[in-house]
């Protein structure tokens, strides 16, 4: 039985540090012609586009909210979900789909427990289907951050990720 009196907790995220927005509106000296360069250089800063640095950058620039969000949801580059430390693009364009990038996404699917387009539940990876990294040449390609990976196959993709939880793993 519960006492009366009894307050449910709730657990509230911090407060969003907000100083890396402001320094990139700086650097664009609060010139909203440079929106798409000022949230990307944000999502570079945050790994996706959090709700508060979008409101602080069209308060900052004197454009509405939803102007922000035109430019954040026209662009596919951006992400208004949080995402992993590290993102791993799969193209999925012709060439690389003809020569098996669905089984190089399905064995990431497999090896970090992770959905397409999902993130880790350590919040390490977020996996990514993409139409084309315009590396046709390399087919099958994938990419890590900005490292491309080509001429892929499952096993290859078993020693990269082994690779990148290596290079993860706390100093001992």
């Amino acid at each position: 039985m519960k006492d009366k009196d009894e307050v449910p907790m709730t657990v509230e995220a911090p407060p969003l540090d907000l100083t890396p927005v402001d320094a990139v509106l700086e650097k664009y000296g609060g010139d909203a012609s440079w929106l798409v360069m000022i949230l990307q250089d944000v999502q570079t800063a945050y790994n996706w586009l959090p709700r508060p640095a979008l409101e602080r950058v069209a308060q900052r620039l004197g454009v509405s909210l939803s102007r922000v969000y035109n430019v954040a949801t026209f662009y596919a580059s951006f992400s208004l979900t949080e995402r992993g430390r590290h993102i791993i693009r799969v193209c999925d364009g012709t060439a690389c789909h003809l020569k098996g990038s669905t089984w190089l996404r399905d064995e990431v699917m497999r090896r970090l427990d992770v959905a397409e387009d999902g993130t880790t539940k350590d919040r390490q990876f977020t996996l990514e289907s993409v139409a084309c990294l315009g590396a046709c040449a390399l087919a099958p390609v994938m990419m890590i951050d900005s490292t491309y990976y080509g001429h892929m196959t499952p096993e290859k993709v078993r020693s990269v990720l082994a690779s990148c939880a290596k290079h993860e793993a706390p100093d001992d």
